[in-house]
């Protein structure tokens, strides 16, 4: 199921639960009912309410945005790292640069069209995948500089295999959900209070009314759907993609 159907029916459902508790509790009310009777005190409470839970939403919102920021960024490092290893291999002799490059297309080759599937749907990456990278760091350090030339060349190549190897990591860590349990407990909670909370000013079967009270949980769902989406990087809709990857070695 497309994750935005998923987003409208969630938002549909909330809206339609809302306004059907709402005429619900209108038609119980008594005809000596005065909707003045709600204390002030009431009204800060549900305003201060609303505030924490907007300030604990957006925290959330920019955490898990951040962390797809992090994830985009690591896949580029990633890609570029190995572009480098890439073209700085012309130093050594065609053998030798013919292996290197051969082993790196390899590598990520099995990442766009294999690892990544596996990443987005298991969380983890592959171990296939770790050894195709463990044989081009063997290539190039492996290699022993004949003169001063490939030696000057030696050191970077090896760094860059360092800077490759050390954004897969970080790639493996980015792969799974950023926010734990107790977080999606507090936001799911904090979003009925939030919705709850209307209940308490009297709300009446005015069109006004019932829009706002509409409109209201319906942003709440789209707030929260956000950071669910944002949650897992490399997996759901808004999704970090492996185009760093395919712009960099665009014959594969």
């Amino acid at each position: 199921m497309s994750q935005w159907l998923v987003l409208g029916i969630a938002m549909a459902a909330v809206c339609g639960v809302v306004l059907i508790i709402t005429v619900l509790k209108e038609r119980r009310l008594t005809d000596d009912h005065d909707p003045t009777e709600t204390p002030d005190v009431i009204e800060y409470l549900t305003m201060m309410v609303g505030v924490v839970y907007a300030i604990v939403l957006g925290l959330a919102i920019a955490g898990v945005w951040e962390a797809r920021s992090a994830a985009e960024d690591t896949v580029r490092t990633e890609a570029q790292a190995l572009h480098e290893v890439s073209a700085r291999a012309r130093a050594y002799p065609a053998p030798v640069q013919d292996r290197i490059r051969s082993d790196v297309d390899a590598y990520v080759s099995y990442v766009v069209h294999k690892e990544w599937s596996t990443m987005s749907d298991q969380g983890q990456l592959t171990q296939r995948g770790t050894e195709l990278l463990s044989k081009v760091r063997a290539d190039v350090t492996d290699y022993h500089p004949r003169n001063d030339f490939e030696g000057q060349s030696y050191q970077p190549l090896v760094d860059q295999v360092a800077v490759a190897d050390g954004a897969r990591n970080a790639r493996a860590d980015a792969a799974d959900s950023t926010l734990p349990g107790v977080v999606w407990f507090g936001l799911i909670i904090g979003g009925a209070i939030s919705v709850g909370i209307m209940f308490t000013l009297q709300i009446r079967r005015s069109g006004r009314e019932m829009l706002m009270a509409g409109l209201f949980s319906a942003l709440i769902a789209f707030l929260l759907f956000l950071v669910w989406d944002f949650d897992s990087p490399f997996s759901r809709g808004i999704s970090a993609s492996a185009d760093p990857f395919r712009d960099l070695f665009p014959h594969l």
